[in-house]
């Protein structure tokens, strides 16, 4: 449970505020590139409270910079794009990339006024179909060394989706292993080898039965959570017979991504995102080690509940998420569908758009969420912000009670060394 002022302190993310400018200090997903199509690769975007316009221009370059004129304030998403930026409709000015004001056709011949213009502009790099942008003051920090960035871009697939409430429900629910055993409960389980790309619905590591039966008969597990040098690792473990034990490894990279293991061969890199306090975006890379992606089936499977170009979902509180009361007693814990997303975006959404955390009441299954709750406060304190020191290793596996500890690890390392492209072991 938190007070009002702790918890407006870790929700409030616009310009001024402490948990915005905490953000602000790591690179944040702005776009997905497929938003910057054809050949007016223009999009306005509203990114923790502030409202701007990302482009591409001819040089290939991104360019993310304040939405309104430096003039007279007219809005930039409407500006000629040309080789060298964006020029303002109303008086020509030209901005690059990087802010700087090039062209006033309308000020006279030879004035230096235009050098004097230095607009709101952030920079920007493109990983795998998403565009980062660095918010923050100073030199960027390193770009991290996760998979999903390392691995070719046949091997990846990025998608985003829209979530209509405040970032950090939205994180907390990814950094809680326990409610998957209900919120995403099966009462059939489907064939594994049908679920390609689907959360949940792999074998156990060990090939004995689906995953979607062991988080439905163990719906009990002990969680534990490790700070590390890039936030919080997060251990799921459902005991099993025979001396057994499920390992479901999570990362937290402070202080907005999470490394999700999906199946074997495939995590997710997913950030929660604030649009502003009461919206935010999900944006997903998912990587595959052995195979690469089938981007057309990924895509396939989630254009018809979130689809281009708002990318909002099609279930959604206007028509009560698809709810469903005869599926719910015969098919799903939800009655919501079998798609993950709408369960999750059910979930935080009704919390409201801002989540009262003061009167909320945390058990042992929340320790992940408690563990990260006391990690931001500090770094908000003033005290030491993780940044990636290692690497993050998501895995689902099946382990013994005596060596589980030592066991995920090892399975992580043969995930690796039999990758297509992760030559490298890394640590776990």
């Amino acid at each position: 449970m938190l007070t009002h002022g702790q918890n407006a302190r870790v929700t409030r993310t616009g310009p001024g505020t402490e948990a915005g400018a905490l953000l602000r200090r790591y690179w944040q997903p702005a776009a997905l590139t497929e938003e910057l199509p054809g050949n007016r690769p223009v999009k306005a975007l509203t990114l923790l409270g502030e409202e701007l316009v990302l482009f591409r221009d001819g040089a290939g370059r991104y360019g993310l910079i304040g939405r309104h004129c430096a003039h007279r304030g007219t809005d930039l998403c409407y500006g000629r794009l040309e080789n060298a930026g964006l020029r303002c409709l109303y008086h020509g000015w030209l901005y690059d990339v990087d802010g700087r004001c090039v062209e006033m056709p309308a000020e006279p011949k030879g004035s230096t006024f235009h050098t004097k213009i230095r607009h709101t502009a952030y920079p920007c790099i493109e990983k795998n179909g998403v565009v980062f942008a660095y918010l923050g003051p100073d030199a960027p920090p390193p770009f991290p060394a996760f998979d999903c960035f390392t691995a070719p871009d046949p091997y990846t697939f990025a998608y985003k989706g829209h979530i209509a409430c405040n970032w950090l429900q939205a994180l907390e629910g990814g950094i809680d292993p326990a409610h998957v055993s209900f919120l995403h409960r099966f009462f059939v389980d489907e064939d594994p080898a049908q679920g390609y790309g689907r959360q949940f619905r792999d074998r156990a590591a060990d090939g004995s039965v689906p995953l979607t039966k062991i988080l439905r008969e163990y719906d009990c597990p002990r969680i534990e959570a490790e700070e590390t040098g890039f936030g919080l690792r997060v251990f799921a473990l459902r005991e099993m017979p025979e001396s057994r034990v499920h390992v479901r490894v999570t990362n937290l990279m402070f202080p907005n991504a999470i490394v999700i293991p999906l199946s074997d061969d495939m995590t997710i890199t997913q950030w929660h995102v604030p649009i502003d306090d009461g919206e935010s975006w999900w944006y997903a890379i998912f990587s595959a080690f052995a195979t690469p992606m089938d981007k057309d089936a990924m895509r396939a499977q989630r254009t018809p509940l979130i689809a281009p170009p708002d990318y909002k979902p099609s279930r959604n509180a206007t028509n009560k998420y698809g709810y469903d009361p005869d599926e719910q007693r015969t098919a799903t814990y939800t009655g919501m569908g079998h798609d993950i997303n709408v369960h999750d975006t059910w979930a935080v959404e009704s919390a409201g758009p801002i989540q009262d955390r003061t009167q909320e009441h945390l058990g042992a299954s929340d320790r992940a969420i408690t563990a990260y709750r006391r990690q931001l406060l500090r770094a908000l304190d003033g005290g030491a912000r993780p940044m990636l020191s290692e690497p993050p290793v998501a895995v689902d596996t099946v382990g013994s009670a005596a060596g589980w500890r030592d066991e995920w690890r090892a399975h992580a390392a043969t995930r690796r060394a039999k990758s297509a492209w992760a030559r490298v072991p890394q640590q776990a």
